[in-house]
């Protein structure tokens, strides 16, 4: 009898087979279940304890689950997908991670009769294809210039949300943002940066209504001198990313100083280069200097004397936001500048005290395609959570401005889809059509969630809504109001959702479920040379 060939290390720990399957689907279910309850409007927050002793207190899938430490595989490549959905529209990151977990549950029972995953994943992959077909039928286009419409959809996505029971407010600011940050295009999608160019500066103290979206920006930033002005009107504005001071000499050069004359003459150099720099700035007559680096007392003395403010150390984002905004051109020495770097659309330049720190506010801009979204609120864990719907609701209105279409809410496109799938999986003569029917069913896992979430009767309400969109097509637009957890028609109710955050939804879900069931091995136990 031969001796067994070991070609893995005795250490490594393996899975392989339908134990492996079984496993990932296991851990995606878990993942699942964690966050289903956050799906809605009546759902529950989590308070997750961070290694560093924090407290984080939210309702959003994305960072309930980027808080989360797992070890399972599997559940590591879920909750990536919560990233990815947040990273790419915005919203729908509970749901992607709810829809995926139950695509992976309803695929077990075929694991277990020995049906090959390469059949699930086939059947799988036509779902997706005629899912975004009834996508595409259900949509109805959305007029950007009605701005009450637009609303009704970030509403929705907001709606669920910590910040629902302050009305409108956080929909208008998030709307707001994102038209100021938005540079059209001829022929091609918008220019939408709201990770640059919407910056949010959140300030402890205060009402939550006062917070607001300034064209324009806040920066904290005092000026360099008492005796600078901390209020001027249409500024002329010069962006440097340079210093205003003579260069530290380190190790390259050298200085042979012979009597004691010569230390005057290098003090005497070095304030004359800074004089240099002075003089070629105070030629343009600006009112306001802003650099990146640091300004010696000498160069505060120039310009000071000569009506000039200066702030100094600016982050080069916020150099680059203030370019937006103003109009200025950023340069690399003063010797360079010319009049067309200076920026002269900035209405008013004023410096206010809130709490015990100076804000530096540069509003009334013209045509400012960067601004600053001033949130305040009694305490840090409120000010980060209404941020975070905040990223959301842009997320959402960016969407829309790439593609102005929208679906119903409250799982009313969900049911749709299923409904159509039903019926051509009727069609289907092989195998594929029992793992088809199973994504049907699956789908409805979205409306469930939310008539549970509200204490709702599921199989009593779920029956009546399938029994309402097999009636025919006019009905599509029937879904589960979310705060009784009644059946609803969505138009009226006025829920919708993106046609690009749905559609990302589901392509996002459903690759994930066939990425994990394709997987029949697991190694574990590489070598760490820690162990040595």
């Amino acid at each position: 009898m031969k001796a067994p060939v070991l070609v893995l290390n005795t250490e490594t720990k393996r899975e392989h087979g339908r134990k492996a399957q079984l496993g990932n689907i296991a851990a995606a279910k878990a993942v699942a279940d964690i966050i289903r309850t956050t799906l809605g409007p009546r759902s529950m927050l989590k308070m997750i304890l961070d290694p560093m002793g924090g407290i984080v207190m939210t309702n959003d899938g994305n960072t309930i689950l980027r808080e989360i430490d797992v070890s399972h595989p599997a559940a590591k490549s879920m909750i990536e997908l919560s990233r990815t959905q947040d990273e790419e529209v915005g919203d729908g990151t509970t749901s992607v991670i709810i829809l995926s977990g139950e695509l992976l549950s309803v695929a077990e029972p075929f694991i277990q009769r020995n049906i090959h995953p390469r059949i699930i994943v086939g059947a799988y992959m036509k779902v997706m294809d005629k899912s975004l077909e009834i996508m595409n039928e259900v949509a109805r286009p959305l007029d950007l210039n009605n701005v009450e419409q637009t609303l009704n959809v970030v509403r929705t996505c907001l709606g669920t949300k910590f910040c629902a029971r302050y009305g409108d407010l956080v929909c208008r600011m998030a709307y707001d943002a994102v038209k100021i940050v938005t540079i059209k295009r001829d022929g091609r999608d918008p220019d939408i940066n709201i990770k640059e160019y919407a910056k949010v500066e959140k300030i402890p103290g205060g009402m939550l209504e006062d917070s607001k979206v300034l064209n324009g920006l806040l920066i904290n930033k005092d000026v360099t001198h008492a005796g600078m002005r901390r209020r001027i009107e249409n500024p002329r504005i010069i962006l440097l990313d340079c210093g205003l001071e003579y260069k530290k000499a380190e190790s390259q050069t050298n200085l042979e100083v012979k009597k004691e004359s010569d230390w005057n003459t290098i003090l005497q150099m070095e304030e004359d280069f800074v004089e240099a720099l002075c003089k070629d700035i105070i030629k343009h007559k600006p009112d306001l200097v802003m650099t990146e680096k640091g300004v010696s007392d000498l160069a505060q003395h120039y310009l000071s004397k000569a009506g000039i403010s200066v702030l100094r150390r600016l982050r080069k984002t916020d150099n680059n936001r203030v370019a937006r905004a103003t109009g200025a051109t950023i340069t690399n020495t003063p010797s360079e500048i010319t009049e067309a770097d200076v920026g002269t659309n900035c209405g008013l330049f004023e410096i206010k005290k809130i709490g015990d720190e100076y804000f530096t506010y540069l509003v009334d801009c013209k045509d400012a395609t960067a601004c600053s979204i001033l949130l305040r609120g009694g305490s840090k864990d409120v000010l980060n959570e209404i941020e975070r719907n905040l990223k959301d609701g842009m997320g959402v209105v960016r969407s829309l401005f790439y593609d102005p279409r929208i679906v119903p809410g409250g799982g009313a496109t969900e049911m749709a889809i299923g409904y159509g799938l039903m019926q051509e999986s009727k069609t289907i003569s092989d195998m594929i059509q029992l793992p088809y029917q199973a994504v049907a069913e699956a789908l409805e896992v979205i409306p469930r969630t939310l008539i549970e979430n509200c204490g709702g009767n599921s199989i009593r309400a779920l029956t009546a809504l399938r029994a309402k969109h097999a009636e025919g097509p006019e009905n599509r637009h029937w879904g589960i109001e979310g705060t009784q957890g009644k059946m609803a028609d969505m138009v009226e109710a006025n829920i919708w959702d993106t046609f690009l955050t749905k559609s990302q939804t589901i392509k996002t879900a459903i690759e994930a479920a066939t990425m994990l069931l394709r997987i029949d091995d697991i190694v574990s136990g590489l070598h760490n040379p820690a162990n040595k």
